[in-house]
């Protein structure tokens, strides 16, 4: 009886230890994965002189502000950090658009702690992607994974600097590929979508595999704290790459224009067109010259493939677009009125849109906000041709939300919330945001050019 009882002991305890084994062998060791990897990321910061005008004066009636004399402007020094890699042995840094852009000075920190002055070869804001260049040889670099090879589930590493604090670590998997985020900045990209700990100051640095290969550039996450929420997206290391070359020849990115305005296509309309599921982009308008325009395309249609390529949903289709050089000729496959049609087209160039608004690094577009919208930047020719100095494009209206009962619909450009004047998406989120619910508010918005009032309200405290 005791041999039995010993017996089933020893078996008891090596079941446990063999669990506990194979427990150890599943999860991923990353020591030597950043022992290898962390000399080739920097730490990035910037500084820029910002002029402001005395709080004091402001508070002040414009009538009695004479009796102060004029207000002397003060400057102050803002500063700023992310993180970065190198690709080149030469000193050549890869990193964000948003971590530089506007900075006076970049300055740049190695892991051996020396600092260099960089220059800024190049950025490509629609990518939010920029090429810096130190004078330092013989350096440590990383090498990019090839397209293709990462795979939802897969494990990621990041390396970076949050908050400040230098070459620190994060762990987790792909959540997702292919993801579109509701930006005018970050539309031509797939982002890489992962629950791995992002946080401000990791901007501009690598996401490996397991291998040590950059897979991804941490660019955005999605937070309302400040914080990381679990939702991080990368810029693919192909799009990165893509960009690079560029940027390495030229300093700018060149990138195909079709010139629509597109929006979702929902059930009851794809069953209405002859499609066996939601998909393509829907056309709500077309500009006016643009290559779109000489091809043939009309309001209405559903672009289902580009160049051969199967249009998913609306965030596709810019992406494949931008991925093509001005000027290729390709084909565009359509449903209008329930049949498949197939037009030719010549890409034009997009605008660079270096002089916009660099993307809010605090929030995704992944959620609708308190209209039930999402809205994005509108373009320059929208405000040439409907005469129009600001607003915010409506990209997607959830049904029976406040915006839906309203009348809103994707293509609708707001103009006024409330009592106030909608310049660009920064105010209209200020806006909409201190809009005090279960009370009407108007709202001004133009339709195919043509200016639209109404009112709008929010039931219930958020």
């Amino acid at each position: 009886m005791q041999h039995k009882v010993l017996m089933t002991r020893v078996i008891l305890s090596l079941a446990l230890v063999f669990s506990a084994t194979v427990a150890r062998a599943a999860l991923p060791e990353f020591t030597e994965l950043i022992e290898n990897s962390a000399p080739a990321v920097v730490k990035i910061t910037t500084s820029k002189t910002v002029t402001g005008g005395s709080s004091f004066l402001d508070q002040i009636p414009e009538s009695h502000r004479r009796f102060f004399g004029q207000p002397n402007p003060q400057e102050r020094n803002a500063q700023s950090m992310g993180s970065g890699f190198i690709i080149g042995e030469d000193g050549h840094i890869l990193t964000n658009n948003h971590v530089i852009d506007g900075a006076d000075e970049v300055t740049v920190r190695l892991f051996d702690q020396r600092e260099f002055i960089a220059k800024v070869l190049g950025v490509d804001p629609l990518s939010d992607l920029a090429l810096l260049k130190i004078e330092a040889e013989g350096l440590p670099k990383l090498e990019f994974a090839s397209a293709g090879s990462l795979k939802v589930g897969q494990w990621v590493v990041a390396i970076g600097s949050p908050f400040g604090l230098d070459y620190s670590a994060s762990a987790g998997i792909v959540s997702a590929m292919g993801r579109s985020i509701s930006s005018n900045e970050s539309q031509y990209v797939p982002f890489i979508q992962t629950d791995v700990a992002i946080n401000p100051g990791n901007s501009g640095g690598p996401l490996f595999n397991l291998k040590g290969e950059v897979v991804g550039i941490n660019s955005q996450i999605y937070t309302r704290s400040g914080g990381s929420n679990g939702l991080s997206f990368s810029i693919p290391a192909d799009v990165a790459q893509e960009v690079l070359a560029q940027l390495m020849e030229d300093g700018r990115v060149q990138r195909g224009w079709l010139g629509v305005y597109i929006s979702d296509v929902s059930r009851d309309l794809a069953i209405s067109f002859g499609l066996e599921k939601p998909m393509g982009a829907l056309v709500n308008d077309v500009e006016e010259g643009s290559p779109a325009e000489d091809a043939g395309l009309l309001p209405s249609d559903i672009v289902i493939a580009f160049d051969g390529k199967e249009v998913t949903d609306p965030g596709a289709l810019p992406q494949l677009v931008g991925r093509v050089s001005p000027g290729t000729d390709v084909e565009l496959t359509i449903m209008r009125k329930g049949k498949r049609e197939t037009l030719a087209v010549t890409l034009g160039e997009r605008e660079s849109g270096e002089s916009g608004a660099a993307p809010n690094k605090s929030r995704s577009g992944g959620d609708l906000d308190r209209l039930g919208i999402k809205v994005d930047e509108i373009d320059s020719r929208y405000r040439e041709r409907w005469s129009i100095e600001g607003g915010a494009l409506v990209r997607q209206v959830e049904p029976n939300s406040p915006a839906a009962q309203t009348g809103l619909r994707p293509g609708d450009v707001i103009v006024q919330l409330g009592y106030d004047d909608v310049s660009d998406v920064d105010s209209y989120m200020d806006i909409m945001n201190s809009l005090e619910s279960d009370k009407l508010h108007p709202i001004r918005f133009y339709r195919r050019g043509q200016p639209l009032i109404r009112t709008i309200k929010i039931e219930g405290a958020e």
